[in-house]
């Protein structure tokens, strides 16, 4: 058995549907093969919107609605040539239910309401796909994700029960496979035992065929990307990146961890566990060898490079000029797992302790405002982090050109910088 994962671009228009088709018809042959998708394009980031209008009351989330249930019938009538096809009566319910949903006012945390609005974008794709395979001789069944990845409450960034989930997925999936070659489900969302859904984390849907793969004992996962495999620089920051044929393991938990969007950071592990090699591959050319992840000894001969934007700079110093001690930093650390805001680099002192995170305004001001009855904050915003892993003196110097170094740290594989540019001091 097989495990692949199509992302948000893969399917993100009618053509890009008709593509996976393709892909399928073209790579598939007799095993067994589970399909992981996300949601269409930007859907995510419109159901955001959506869940900030109902809870926020920051637009109108009738409207917002409306724009998301176009988009999705817009391709629907570029895939199928007639509107009784049942896919759209199946997504007008699914409809139905998410406008009910945001209909009275929020009855829980943001968090909570987050989950269960935003997972409809996957619930969406994976219907329309479905139904377009079977509609083209792609024969597959299509299985809800939330009855099989089973989850604590801690939503938007759930914790996987892998025994019980393991139990769910043999005893529902591995039947199926009796009767059709391919299941198709969802990425990035799973369900607690009250029957809520709970969401991964963004860009989740990796770790979903992860899990799937480890519990299924699956022979390998494949990521269909945009790009033709894991390259050492994202192409959005550098004009000159090279794929990487082959990595380690572990130097993919590396890259993941610092902040590298090819893969989530929660994907490699269960792999690694089960000795599962991972595939990044290109959709647009399936052919190509793409990068393979596995166990293995090769080190990394090139630089790779990790860009965030939009960071935060924060630090802490007790009121009472005393030194930073495991007590404070035991609090400091409580906090910021109460607001959920994950540390990208740190570095202590002896009267203060420095964080560089991601600039998320909501969850910075709340944690900001809790730790000031403590200590005295300072922060910089609209801050860059830069990871280079294989690091030469001349790529620090070119990197560094122009900007201001706020923070550094290197050990001997890896150097961080937050950086500001000059031109903004």
């Amino acid at each position: 058995m097989q495990v692949f994962k199509f992302g948000g671009a893969s399917v993100k228009d009618s053509e890009a549907v008709i593509n996976v088709a393709k892909v399928l018809k073209q790579v598939h042959k007799d095993s067994k093969l589970c399909v992981v998708i996300s949601a269409m394009g930007k859907t995510t980031n419109a159901l955001e919107e959506l869940t900030n209008a109902f809870f926020y009351h920051t637009g109108n989330p009738s409207l917002i609605l409306d724009g998301i249930k176009k988009f999705h019938f817009d391709i629907c009538n570029q895939l199928f040539s007639s509107t009784t096809h049942p896919i759209y009566q199946d997504l007008e319910n699914t409809f139905v239910e998410l406008h009910w949903s945001i209909e009275d006012e929020p009855t829980h945390s943001y968090d909570f309401e987050y989950d269960q609005i935003i997972s409809i974008g996957e619930v969406l794709s994976t219907k329309i796909v479905s139904a377009y395979l079977n509609s083209v001789n792609v024969n597959n069944t299509w299985i809800d994700a939330r009855g099989l990845i089973q989850t604590d409450n801690t939503y938007r960034d759930a914790i996987v029960d892998f025994d019980l989930t393991e139990s769910l997925l043999k005893k529902s999936v591995t039947p199926l496979f009796n009767q059709t070659p391919i299941i198709i489900t969802q990425g990035f969302i799973g369900g607690t035992s009250e029957n809520f859904t709970t969401t991964l984390g963004r860009e989740g849907s990796d770790y979903t065929a992860s899990i799937i793969a480890y519990c299924l004992n699956a022979e390998s996962v494949t990521i269909w990307k945009d790009v033709p495999g894991v390259l050492n620089a994202d192409p959005k920051w550098f004009n000159h990146t090279k794929k990487i044929d082959e990595l380690s393991y572990q130097d993919a938990i590396e890259l993941t961890y610092y902040g590298a969007t090819v893969i989530h950071p929660k994907t490699i592990k269960p792999l690694q566990n089960k000795n599962i090699p991972l595939y990044v591959k290109s959709f647009l050319k399936p052919e190509q060898e793409g990068t393979v992840i596995k166990n293995s000894e090769t080190r990394l001969n090139i630089p790779s490079y990790i860009f965030k934007i939009n960071q935060v700079l924060i630090s802490f110093q007790p009121k009472d000029f005393s030194f930073i001690a495991e007590n404070n930093l035991s609090y400091i650390f409580e906090v910021f797992s109460k607001h959920h805001v994950k540390i990208n680099l740190m570095q202590l002192s002896a009267i203060s302790f420095s964080v560089c995170c991601d600039h998320d305004q909501t969850k910075i001001n709340s944690l900001v405002e809790e730790l000031q009855t403590a200590f005295k904050v300072l922060y910089n915003t609209n801050l860059e982090l830069m990871t280079v892993r294989y690091y030469t003196v001349d790529t620090i110097s070119s990197l560094t050109k122009n900007k201001i170094i706020l923070l550094e740290q290197r050990s001997r594989f890896t150097v961080q910088m937050v950086l500001q540019n000059e031109v903004g001091l």
